[in-house]
């Protein structure tokens, strides 16, 4: 009595696996075609672009191509709003989002009442209209605005500030509202993150005689470091790319002293005689700080 040799098993193109992964493409592909069409075709476009010169309806490669990269090299202008737009970032961003921490943890006290009501009031500037939280700002510190009045009744000042019209107080103001808009926004996140963590270890620290700065330092931080590096490059990359506060605020003024680098782009290219192979130039020279300084941070910051 002989045995049967089975047949040999037909192997079927779409198996379990490949219909998985082919499920998987198919929700990621219209996502990546709108991320490649409105982020990544704009940046190689405007790579193009920084080589060209000439009027926006007759552009035409510069000879040589780097011809408006040695220009920004000597523009006073530009080399002026990289330095106002570092100094809003290494002022600014720091307090931020020590701030936003210290707001988080308060916050986060299981005894404290009215929270609900204290961390909308943090958060609510956030919600502000940029343009309408600019006025107010400008009302305020004009020479016959509130601050001067209050300042000077309680005997900080002897005489009226020209807020505006003075090259450090007019930085000084638009870091104050920097400061005042968005610490609500990254208190958000910290007090999320801290929420995710037990308790119990709180309470536990609190028996051992820890205060609550000695939690803070000691159990909090380190539990948040990745929220701290993913915050700390979206505030990074959001000063690098600051726009309405100086548009709106000051102006750019006086002469130049508090325009940043997209302010100064938006001038090149839409005031006066628009100039966008150099306008161009400018943002992809953005494009890579921004890259740059992200890579730097999440470097620094990740440790896995």
């Amino acid at each position: 009595m002989t045995n049967a040799t089975p047949a040999p098993k037909k192997h079927r193109f779409w198996t379990m696996e490949r219909k998985q992964s082919a499920a998987g493409w198919a929700f990621l592909a219209p996502a990546s075609i709108l991320i490649f069409i409105f982020s990544f075709y704009p940046m190689i476009q405007a790579l193009l672009i920084s080589f060209k010169k000439g009027l926006p309806t007759n552009l035409v490669y510069s000879d040589p191509l780097w011809r408006n990269y040695q220009f920004m090299l000597k523009d006073k202008v530009f080399i002026q709003s990289v330095g106002n737009t570092f100094t809003y970032l290494i002022i600014q961003v720091p307090i931020m989002l020590v701030l936003a921490i210290i707001f988080a943890s308060l916050l986060n006290n299981h005894d404290l009442k009215f929270r609900g009501l204290f961390r909308t009031c943090i958060f609510l500037p956030c919600a502000t209209g940029l343009v309408a939280y600019s006025m107010i700002f400008r009302t305020l510190f004009t020479y016959d605005g509130m601050v001067n009045a209050l300042l000077l009744n309680l005997g900080i000042i002897s005489e009226r500030i020209n807020w505006l019209n003075d090259p450090n107080t007019a930085k000084a103001v638009i870091i104050i509202g920097l400061i005042w808009r968005w610490t609500g926004y990254n208190m958000v996140f910290f007090l999320s993150g801290m929420q995710s963590i037990e308790y119990s270890i709180y309470e536990a620290a609190r028996i051992d005689g820890a205060n609550q700065f000695q939690q803070l330092i000691k159990i909090t931080i380190p539990l948040l470091k990745p929220i701290i590096l993913v915050t700390g490059i979206m505030s990074t990359n959001g000063t690098l790319q600051l726009f309405d506060e100086s548009v709106n605020l000051t102006r750019g003024g006086p002469s130049n002293t508090t325009i940043t680098m997209s302010h100064y782009i938006y001038n090149k290219m839409f005031v006066g005689n628009p100039n966008f192979g150099y306008a161009a130039a400018m943002s992809f020279v953005i494009l890579i700080m921004v890259a740059f300084l992200s890579a730097i941070e999440t470097k620094v910051g990740d440790k896995r």
